[in-house]
């Protein structure tokens, strides 16, 4: 069901409903990928969601998140953290007014602390809310993990300059990223190397990614702290 094509009396005369709602960001991904790529991934994610099960109804996707360590690129727009867990607290405050659970599917890695306090606090509240991870491994950012996952949604929206950014290990960048943004550490903006992307690797990964969210939901296995909706152990990296 889309919000899109149903009306309140579809809503109230039918079973429990779950909302599905995509969360993204509106930011830099170097030279050859689109401003909304995190949000284009986390609505493929929903999506592919809700096409599997009628009990979902999937609402219009967040676009802006908090992506302040961007904001050194033109293009990048942020809300910032406390704009954007305000969003969520009153999004899920109204929705689990009529919805038996939400659940966000994330796409951007900046909003995840954000999503974890809005989460916990609605969870406090005695709401059933939960967020789940687009997570797919792989480089950092506008690599060869996010440009394979574009040419498989999009190839007409990769452009041609796929060239390497920074490819020192994330953990040895954050230190200047938390300073100086990721233009402290990038030029171009990418944290990885694009090169090798392909949209058959692209594929495999929405694969995956979809299969581990519709775990999560189907298990429905919430961590109290961090309001996320867990996927099972041996999915490893995917957590």
């Amino acid at each position: 069901m889309l919000i899109s094509a149903i009306t309140w009396r579809d809503v109230h005369t039918g079973p429990p409903r779950t909302l599905v709602v995509p969360v993204g960001s509106v930011e830099q991904h170097g030279p050859h990928l689109p401003l909304d790529t995190d949000l284009r991934v986390a609505e493929r994610v929903a999506a592919a969601l809700e096409a599997a099960d009628p009990s979902l109804v999937l609402a219009p996707a967040v676009a802006f998140g908090a992506a302040g360590e961007h904001e050194g690129f033109p293009g990048t727009v942020s809300i910032g953290h406390e704009g954007l867990r305000l969003l969520l607290v009153e999004l899920g405050r109204s929705a689990c007014r009529w919805a038996a659970r939400v659940v966000f599917v994330n796409g951007h890695g900046g909003n995840v602390a954000t999503l974890a306090q809005a989460c916990a606090l609605l969870r406090y509240e005695g709401r059933d809310v939960a967020w789940i991870p687009c997570a797919a491994g792989g480089d950092a950012h506008a690599g060869r993990t996010e440009t394979s996952l574009m040419l498989a949604l999009d190839p007409s929206a990769v452009g041609p300059e796929r060239e390497p950014g920074a490819t020192a290990p994330l953990r040895e960048l954050l230190p200047v990223m938390r300073e100086r943004g990721v233009r402290g550490v990038s030029e171009n903006g990418i944290l990885g190397d694009p090169r090798g992307a392909s949209a058959d690797e692209g594929e495999r990964l929405l694969e995956a990614m979809v299969g581990a969210a519709r775990e999560a939901l189907t298990r429905w296995d919430v961590d109290p702290e961090t309001g996320r909706a867990r996927f099972s152990a041996h999915r490893g990296g995917q957590q």
